[in-house]
């Protein structure tokens, strides 16, 4: 038959175009990144409370603390910011899918039946006809010159940075959600420590009063004891402003309004663990945002190909088989049939430099796409130094609070003892009290700094992430996919692969 030849010539037209050359355009390979051979400001330093998450575990784990874990665990399910950034990585994998779409032929059907009347301008006699027809038909171009590949090839990639992109938005909301967390229990303490202080402060208070009427103290020493006392009160009810602030943002960050959430005061453990920073050029591997800056490379790479195809032929094959006849009974007969199967080809002689133009920008495209995976792969080294030298020097101002703060308490213990002895004057007093609260304060202000710079520092080393997590090329170009990121070997070393210079 007919049909049957049609689709012999398809096929041997097939298996030509995958025959024909490689696509176009340049080869991806990954730029170079200058990476340091260590990080300078770990030299000659060891962390006091160094830590890894076990394995299977979370990276906040390190700190041990249940409350956070639950929280932590509720902005992977409920966060609205990270289900928009899951959205846009699902839209992204049907990209890929519309991209291979390009590989395989479109196929329509048709049919119809008409019925016509005319009249003669002559006779004036009327004509009815019956036209009938149903056909099908379709038409393939054959990727020649690896247009389609290339286009595939640079979804595929940009699918590979939204999946990137996602894990960075969920690293980022859970260090905020850490960051916040901790100062929350900053407050905490601090609030514990104003009520310790209004206590004190009240012990003073009284004893100035005996002092007063025993004749023993003036009477500005009772006015100074209670303008102290209502300082310190002012303090205590301050404190919790920041911390409503804090137990909101924490509930936005977890999906909930003020009103269905809120966090019970708790003690906060004095130990700050640090998660080792290991060698710097593990750090390229580790980073999600600089795994998505070098994947978006590789998108901008494959849109050079894309470009430069233009400057070839489109070839498609097409082919119809149907049947036309006066009625739809005994349509489908031989003698109705009607075929038709041909190539054509199409290609622009004159364009005003438009090509030229097109392959010029998608080179600059990917330059500046390698320059920003490079200097997102610098300030990560960057980030990195900042917060081990904000551990290393925070540790040492913390261990020189502590002792300060520990004098403070002694002096307030001996001034207060030598005032109701008489040897002292109260201002004595006074200034021995403020002197301890501002070093209990300072103290705080530390922990809280260095708990910050632990976070931040799991942060700048990727929170536990890896590229071997992203999609292979393989699985997002195998079937359409559901929301979630499948947990993968990463890229293989051809996805991975500064393009070549190539000018038809």
């Amino acid at each position: 038959m007919k049909i049957t030849q049609c689709t012999r010539g398809l096929t041997l037209l097939a298996v030509a175009s995958l025959s024909a050359c490689a696509a176009v355009g340049p080869d991806y390979q990954r730029p170079s990144v200058a990476t340091p051979v260590q990080y300078k400001e770990i030299d000659g330093w060891k962390p006091i409370e160094p830590q890894l998450a076990a394995s299977g575990t979370a990276w906040w784990s390190i700190y041990g603390d249940a409350t956070l874990d639950g929280l932590e665990q509720q902005v992977a399910t409920s966060n609205q910011s990270l289900k928009a950034s899951e959205a846009s990585y699902r839209a992204a994998l049907q990209v890929v899918q519309e991209s291979r779409a390009a590989y395989a032929p479109t196929v329509t059907l048709s049919g119809s039946d008409q019925r016509s009347r005319q009249v003669g301008s002559a006779t004036g006699t009327a004509t009815v006809q019956n036209q009938a027809s149903v056909s099908a038909g379709a038409s393939w171009a054959p990727d020649f010159w690896g247009k389609v590949r290339r286009t595939v090839e640079g979804s595929t990639a940009s699918a590979q940075a939204s999946a990137a992109d996602l894990a960075a938005a969920r690293l980022s909301l859970q260090t905020t959600l850490a960051t916040d967390y901790f100062e929350l229990r900053i407050d905490d303490e601090l609030k514990h420590l104003y009520e310790q202080t209004v206590e004190g402060y009240q012990k003073t208070l009284e004893i100035t009063r005996n002092q007063n009427d025993a004749g023993t103290a003036a009477g500005p020493d009772v006015i100074t004891a209670e303008t102290q006392l209502e300082g310190a009160q002012a303090q205590l009810i301050g404190v919790g402003v920041q911390r409503a602030q804090l137990e909101h943002a924490i509930g936005v960050l977890v999906g909930k309004t003020p009103d269905q959430f809120s966090i019970a005061p708790a003690a906060l453990s004095r130990n700050v663990p640090v998660m080792p920073a290991g060698v710097p050029s593990t750090l390229l591997e580790r980073r999600p945002d600089i795994a998505a800056a070098e994947r978006t490379a590789a998108a901008a790479s494959a849109q050079i190909g894309v470009a430069v195809a233009a400057y070839y032929p489109d070839i498609t094959l097409s082919g119809s088989l149907g049947f036309v006849g006066s009625a739809l009974g005994g349509l489908l007969k031989g003698a109705n049939e009607v075929w038709a199967l041909g190539p054509q080809l199409a290609a622009t002689l004159f364009d005003g430099g438009l090509r030229r133009a097109q392959v010029a920008a998608a080179r600059a495209t990917y330059d500046q796409d390698v320059a920003t995976y490079r200097q997102t792969a610098l300030a990560a080294f960057a980030q990195v130094e900042d917060q081990l030298a904000a551990l290393r020097i925070l540790e040492q101002q913390s261990a020189v609070q502590q002792r300060a703060a520990s004098s403070a308490r002694q002096a307030v213990q001996l001034t207060t003892d030598q005032y109701e002895a008489g040897t002292v004057a109260y201002t004595s007093v006074v200034t021995a009290q403020a002197t301890a609260l501002a070093d209990e304060q300072n103290l705080l202000t530390t922990l809280g700094s260095r708990l910050g710079a632990s976070v931040a520092l799991v942060s700048a080393l990727g929170g536990g992430w890896d590229s071997s997590l992203l999609p292979a090329s393989a699985t997002l170009q195998a079937a359409p996919h559901g929301s979630h990121a499948p947990r993968q070997p990463g890229p293989s070393p051809a996805d991975n692969a500064v393009p070549a210079q190539d000018t038809p």
